[in-house]
């Protein structure tokens, strides 16, 4: 009888190099070299059952021949899981159906459709699968892990297209003219202190920067409030970094702040300016103070200012929203703004490879609340002017645009 060690070696060395038939030909073949206890001695040799070795013997003796360029025979190996549980398949696309998350019908309401929520449904309707199958299942449906898309953007007005087409008009007139025209939004506010920051970056391994574990606003640091003004021919951004309410006297303070020390120097030809906003906040249109502001700044500086809003909810489409606060978010993410001058040093190291610079300063002045309304009563109004959708009005005659 050979030796098994040589057949183990011979195994070895020739296994990596066949498929799945030779590898049982040439284990039949040693078995019956070796003949009586030829199965056992091979399958204590190479570690490979007993049953392969039988194969192997068979396909040898011709008693169970093959298709030409087969390796075995036809519905062999493991049967698929959708071929032994028929009904899983339709049970899943059941569970899948609901497109809300309270439909009363589907057996995961109030529940995120999620693979180990359905693998523990499947298990309780009498199947048997493992998150993993179930994860493969989906995919061959088509099904895939998704996030919300924010693309709906509710009711529009028929003539919206054409308040986009005059502010883009006006901006091209303006930049031809070299006349200067900058876009113009606060930022988020954002809480001073040690507080989480959204998003990741390098650090040693294991040692995360430590944050609040609440965000409860800390009294002596109190809140931010950027507001930023965007040269968009220049691509030049300046934010003022205030720390009391953001009103229409501290957003026209930004942008006398801005004339002054960058665009005076940028532009001392100038004898217009261009502001585009959005219609709400401390610079919306239906705003008092912010026109009074607008127009004091105006006799100031000599300069003819026109206003373009957007249409309410198109705030994204307002420049200043992704040439530059978007920038600043990147360039502070993950990083705590734990006072007032690391959050003026962030914004003022916030750069692009395409040329965006950006300068920022604090503004500790004082804008009071309310002045808005105070302002109205002043000028012989004891209530509020109603509420009105200005754009709409605009559109009557798209060539105008608010003028100081």
């Amino acid at each position: 009888m050979d030796d098994t060690n040589g057949i183990a070696e011979r195994y070895a060395l020739l296994s990596d190099s066949l498929d799945e038939r030779s590898r049982r030909l040439l284990l039949g073949a040693e078995s019956k070299v070796l003949g009586r206890g030829g199965i056992s001695a091979v399958s204590k040799a190479t570690g490979v059952a007993r049953s392969v070795i039988r194969h192997g013997l068979a396909d040898l003796a011709g008693s169970e021949p093959l298709e030409t360029g087969r390796i075995r025979r036809s519905g062999g190996g493991r049967k698929k899981v959708t071929e032994l549980d028929p009904t899983l398949i339709p049970d899943l696309e059941a569970l899948l159906e609901s497109t809300t998350r309270g439909d009363p019908e589907s057996p995961l309401r109030w529940t995120i459709r999620s693979i180990r929520n359905l693998e523990a449904e499947l298990k309780t309707m009498g199947h048997s699968v493992g998150h993993s199958v179930l994860s493969n299942l989906l995919h061959g449906l088509g099904y895939s892990l998704q996030a919300n898309r924010k693309v709906t953007e509710g009711t529009s007005h028929p003539d919206r297209n054409a308040q986009f087409e005059h502010v883009n008009a006006k901006a091209k007139a303006y930049l031809l003219d070299k006349q200067p025209v900058i876009s113009v939004d606060t930022k988020k506010k954002e809480l001073v202190g040690q507080f989480k920051n959204a998003g990741r970056e390098l650090r040693p391994k294991g040692d995360p920067e430590n944050v609040r574990v609440h965000d409860f606003e800390i009294p002596e640091l109190g809140k931010a409030s950027p507001y930023g003004i965007y040269d968009i021919d220049k691509d030049l951004g300046w934010v003022s970094v205030g720390i009391d309410h953001d009103t229409a006297e501290f957003a026209v303070e930004s942008i006398r702040r801005w004339w002054r020390s960058m665009g005076s120097p940028l532009y001392p030809e100038a004898t217009k300016l261009l502001v585009t906003a959005d219609g709400g906040g401390s610079n919306g249109s239906r705003v008092r103070l912010w026109k009074s502001e607008l127009q004091s700044l105006a006799d100031e500086t000599g300069l003819s200012i026109a206003v373009c809003h957007y249409p309410p909810g198109t705030s994204k489409w307002n420049k200043i929203e992704h040439r530059l606060f978007s920038r600043i978010t990147l360039n502070w993410r993950a990083k705590p703004l734990s006072s007032l001058e690391v959050i003026v040093n962030l914004i003022a190291a916030t750069k692009t490879k395409t040329g965006l610079r950006v300068h920022s300063e604090l503004d500790t002045g004082k804008y009071s609340k309310g002045t808005d309304q105070d302002f109205g009563r002043q000028n012989g109004r004891t209530q509020p002017r109603p509420r009105r959708i200005p754009w709409r009005l605009e559109l009557r005659d798209p060539t105008q645009a608010d003028t100081f």
